[in-house]
């Protein structure tokens, strides 16, 4: 873990306006719901910065909306090579992406990039599909995909990182 206190994941896609951003707004609304935004931090970048600075596309922004997340903070980012020393889990959208990722990763850090859909085994898919040239179907799908793996990855910080007391079990991941 990057210090004692806080266990920091990092979700990215390619330009970090769709995929990436849907998955940090449900993985916080999660933690949040489960009282430990104190003792997770979550983030999202693009491993190309076509988008820098822009908000997320409107159609991921509406599509969490409807469940309840909202993405109307999010401001894309380039992954940055201080990335893979700040965060604990870089966390893969899909083949494209791992590639670039481990392309730029630093020698030992490698452990920490993992595909997001590798929390969701029971659901037998690698990748999250990019949404982007399709129509608002695509990102429903997403979301599906990224609250499935998202309730995997938060089963496996809370029993790795997370004391007992800290969190909350009444809440349903």
């Amino acid at each position: 873990m990057s210090d004692s206190k806080k266990v920091k994941v990092l979700f990215v896609c390619m330009g970090n306006i769709c995929r990436s951003p849907s998955a940090e707004g449900v993985f916080r609304n999660l933690v949040m719901r489960n009282g430990l935004l104190d003792r997770i931090e979550i983030a999202s970048a693009g491993t190309h910065g076509y988008h820098v600075g822009s908000k997320a596309d409107p159609r991921s922004h509406m599509a969490a909306a409807s469940r309840g997340i909202d993405l109307g903070n999010h401001r894309a980012q380039q992954l940055k090579d201080v990335h893979f020393e700040d965060y604990d889990y870089i966390l893969v959208m899909d083949e494209a992406n791992y590639e670039e990722v481990m392309r730029r990763c630093p020698r030992g850090a490698e452990k920490k990039v993992h595909y997001l859909m590798d929390f969701a085994p029971q659901l037998g898919i690698r990748e999250v599909p990019d949404p982007y040239y399709g129509g608002t179907d695509g990102f429903e799908h997403v979301l599906d995909l990224i609250e499935a793996a998202s309730a995997g990855l938060f089963s496996e910080l809370r029993d790795r990182f997370i004391d007992p007391v800290d969190w909350h079990p009444e809440i349903n991941v």
